[in-house]
Formats: C-alpha cells, sequence, structure tokens
C-alpha cells in the first residue's frame, strides 16, 4: 500500500513465473485496475499472454507498465508492438490503453505510475461506500503459531471493526 497525492493505492503482487497462473487469475477478479508489468528487454512472453487473457476476462481497466527502461537492451517499442499483436493497443499507437515506462531500479516512471493509476481510478469512479458493511475478499490466510488463525483481507467497501463477525 503506498499514499501519493493524499490518496492511498494498494498493490496486489502476483508473481510472473508460468506456475501461478491461478494465482493471477484470482487476482484479476479481485482488482480494479490492472498493472500489467513487462520487462522491457524481454518483452511478451507466455505468461504476459495469459496474464493479458485473465485481465480481458476480467473486464476490468488495463495500465501498460514497461520496466527495465535503465537497461540499455531495453526496447519499449518492441513490446508495444509485441502488445498490439495480442490485442492491446497502447495510446502511443492509437490504442486506449495507458503505458508508462518505469525502472524498479533506478525508480524512474513510478511517480508517473501511481499518477495514472489515480487517474484512471477517477475515470473509473472506484470509490468504496464506507457506510456499507465490511465486504472484500480474503488475499491469503495461515496459522500463526502465536496469534492463531490470521488473514489479510482486501476490502471493496465498508469499514471492519473489532469484534466484526468475518463469514
Amino acid at each position: 500500500e503506498v499514499e501519493f497525492q493524499g490518496k492511498k493505492i494498494t498493490f496486489i503482487d502476483t508473481p510472473g513465473h508460468e506456475a501461478f497462473s491461478a494465482m493471477r487469475s484470482r487476482g484479476a477478479k479481485v482488482a480494479d485496475i490492472a498493472i500489467l508489468v513487462i520487462d522491457g528487454c524481454e518483452g511478451v512472453k507466455t505468461q504476459t499472454k495469459e496474464a493479458i487473457s485473465h485481465i480481458k476476462k476480467a473486464g476490468i481497466p488495463l495500465i501498460v507498465a514497461i520496466n527495465k527502461i535503465d537497461k540499455p537492451e531495453a526496447k519499449p517499442e518492441k513490446v508495444k508492438r509485441e502488445l498490439s499483436q495480442e490485442g492491446i493497443l497502447v495510446e502511443e499507437l492509437g490504442g486506449k490503453v495507458p503505458s508508462v515506462k518505469v525502472s524498479a531500479k533506478t525508480g524512474k516512471g513510478i511517480s508517473d505510475l501511481l499518477e495514472l493509476i489515480l487517474l484512471v481510478a477517477e475515470m473509473e469512479e472506484l470509490k468504496g461506500d464506507i457506510q456499507k458493511k465490511g465486504e472484500g475478499v480474503v488475499i491469503e490466510s495461515y496459522l500463526d503459531s502465536k496469534r492463531g488463525p490470521t488473514a489479510t483481507l482486501l476490502l471493496r467497501d465498508g469499514v471492519l471493526k473489532i469484534c466484526d463477525i468475518i463469514g
């Protein structure tokens, strides 16, 4: 979770490795906006195509983040062309999908990505209703030897209070 321009943005990171397809599918089902992070050096891979499929099935807005632009071998224009072959046309090529070049290593472009997330959220009118009863999804759960059953929840609406029952 990060606070940017006075607003909180919560991220769910799903692994890119092909063995985690089910996890990416679940992530797309609970997310409001998908951030498709693509290695600017490697381009669109099998896992990228599979993630695109999950995002399309979920019908959620998409932002493309082309990573590793700090490396000389990065080819963001090639990545954009490869995405167009998968039916994802970024704005620079006349499409509707916003994209941003980032470097996780140097931090370049991260504030642009966060601004883009807030813009898409505003355009899509993505807001939770805190007047409703708490409603959301369990992201992960485990048994903590000192605390007992423990879970991480992502609320879509409402507020959870101490002693609320989760069913």
